[in-house]
Parts: structure tokens; sequence; C-alpha cells
């Protein structure tokens, strides 16, 4: 049975189709690649999975459940995490605060007995922080801890963001070009690092990325999208040979 199941999805903007009758079967523990030229999508395909978007038509199901246009913080507490094209930390926290957000969703804890610092609170907040701890010590940002988020390197940021949704503990983790902006070296510690993340939290990765490099070599089977519809789909090898894809992206004419 499919972790997460697209079924026949459109999202239209007006007479404008973004995405046109999608669908992709996510099984546990895969890592797919969603690629395609820019406007093909990709990012819509994530917002509608998301809840940032009600499809036009179409389901998202998930774990067996129909999850199509629910809030995007229900979506999150199910068990589906996503990082963004743009790097969305919280520049003016620390590393561990901001590892720490998505963990106060969980506390028992009232706002009440939070403002008045009753006994629960504070034991659920150090419990918080062991938790986040734990977690930036298995990505390896513990030395970190304390430096506020902004002041990291551009290569250590995305590997920030991909752990605060970590610690959403998602089933499924969606990364939105998370190579964007790197150079060669930090690309290839990334690449690592989604493989790591990967076997260590037991995730689905569903992958958006435009370095062709991190998505033949880390990549199972790959999907390609073009003015919203899937033109192939397959093995990075297949994919690779495909006339259709080269076409898309280097706009060469199919008789040539």
């Amino acid at each position: 049975m499919s972790l997460l199941d697209i079924r026949h999805m459109t999202m239209k903007f007006g007479g404008l189709v973004a995405v046109d009758d999608f669908s992709l079967e996510l099984n546990p523990g895969e890592l797919v690649g969603l690629i395609g030229p820019n406007g093909a999508g990709k990012t819509t395909v994530f917002n509608c999975i998301t809840g940032v978007y009600k499809p036009t038509s179409g389901q998202v199901v998930f774990n067996g459940r129909d999850i199509t246009g629910m809030r995007p913080d229900l979506i999150t507490r199910l068990g589906i995490a996503r990082t963004f094209q743009n790097i969305r930390l919280f520049g003016s926290m620390t590393v561990l605060e901001n590892v720490m957000v998505p963990l106060h969703w969980r506390l028992r804890s009232t706002f009440l007995e939070a403002a008045c610092n009753t006994l629960r609170y504070p034991a659920e907040e150090r419990e918080m922080r062991k938790k986040a701890m734990a977690l930036l010590e298995s990505v390896g940002l513990a030395p970190f801890a304390d430096y506020l988020a902004s002041s990291l390197p551009y290569g250590s940021q995305r590997r920030l963001e991909i752990a605060r949704a970590l610690s959403a503990q998602p089933e499924v983790l969606l990364l939105d070009e998370p190579a964007a902006g790197m150079n060669p070296r930090e690309t290839q510690d990334l690449m690592e690092f989604i493989r790591k993340v990967r076997k260590d939290f037991h995730l689905t990765v569903l992958l958006i990325e435009h370095q062709m490099r991190v998505v033949m070599g880390i990549c199972e089977r790959i999907v390609v999208l073009d003015h919203g519809a899937t033109i192939a789909h397959g093995s990075p090898e297949k994919i690779s040979r495909d006339p259709k894809v080269i076409e898309a992206y280097l706009g060469v004419e199919r008789h040539a």
C-alpha cells in the first residue's frame, strides 16, 4: 500500500492550468525526484499536498486518509513536512530555538500554564530542549545550537531548515530545491546528508531539484513535469535518455 497517493490532481488559477491531471504514488522509504523546467508546476504540487492550495480537482491521500484541502498545520501533524525553495528560517532565533518551534504543538501545557510558569510547563520545556538537542546532534549542528540562524553559512542554513522539518517527526519529507545556490562541495555534502536523514529517520522523500547531479545521484525514480503535465516517469537512466525530457529542458526538436 502506498504511503502518499496523489490521484488525478489538477490545479487551476483562473484560466491557467498549473497542474494537469497529476498522479503519483509514493511507497514507504522511497526517494523520488520531481523535476521540470521553471514554471512546470512542481512547487504547486507541493503546495497542494501540504494544504497551501486546495486542488481544483483530484485527491491527496496520506496513509489511507483523504487530506485534500486540509489545513497545513493539520497535515504537518499527520506526518508530512516540507522545506521551501527560499530558506524560511527564523533568523533572529537561535539554531536550537528554530528546531524547537515544531515541537511546541506536542506540549500538553495550556497557554495559562506557560504564562504562569507552572511546574508542568518548565518540565515539558526541558524535555523539548533535550529532544531538539538530540536532533541537532544527529544532523551535525549541535556545536551551533546557540548561534543565530541567520549567522550560519548558507549550506548550514539549508541543513537547519531540513532539521526543523525533521523535528515535526514526519513520515514524508518534501524538499523544494534544497541545493539551490550551493557550490559543488556544499551540493555533495547535501546529497550525503539527505541519504543519511532518510535512513536514520526512516523517511519517504519527494525532492524538487534543478541540479541534475543531485537528482540523478540520489533518486530511485523520477517524475518529469512540463506545463503542469507529466511527460515522463521512470529510473534516472531512463529519464536521462527520454527525448521528451531533453526537448522540455533544451528546446530540442524531437525530429532533430
